[in-house]
């Protein structure tokens, strides 16, 4: 298998992408942790998150399976970048 991305590395991609793309520089202000809600606090909304996967899927040349696209694998960026890194492990 290919090598999985480093976390913080992976972190960072998303913050530069919520930056670019919505935030224009403010993610990592707004990002106070990283199991906080993108959804609650308004940092990404449910078509955010589809624009966000895509790019991931096209960055790391990996398949996200829209069925896995929840709250609870999604809704923070500890859980995007554990999730990402899961697509990486033997068997997957």
């Amino acid at each position: 298998g290919r090598p999985m991305p480093d976390a913080a590395q992976l972190r960072q991609d998303v913050i530069d992408w919520l930056d670019d793309q919505i935030h224009f520089g403010e993610a990592a202000t707004l990002i106070r942790d990283d199991e906080m809600s993108f959804l609650e606090n308004g940092i990404l909304d449910s078509l955010g998150f589809v624009r966000l996967v895509v790019y991931l899927e096209e960055r790391y040349r990996i398949v996200i399976d829209r069925k896995v696209l929840t709250r609870e694998n999604f809704d923070s960026l500890g859980r995007i970048v554990r999730h990402v890194q899961e697509r990486f492990a033997p068997g997957t």
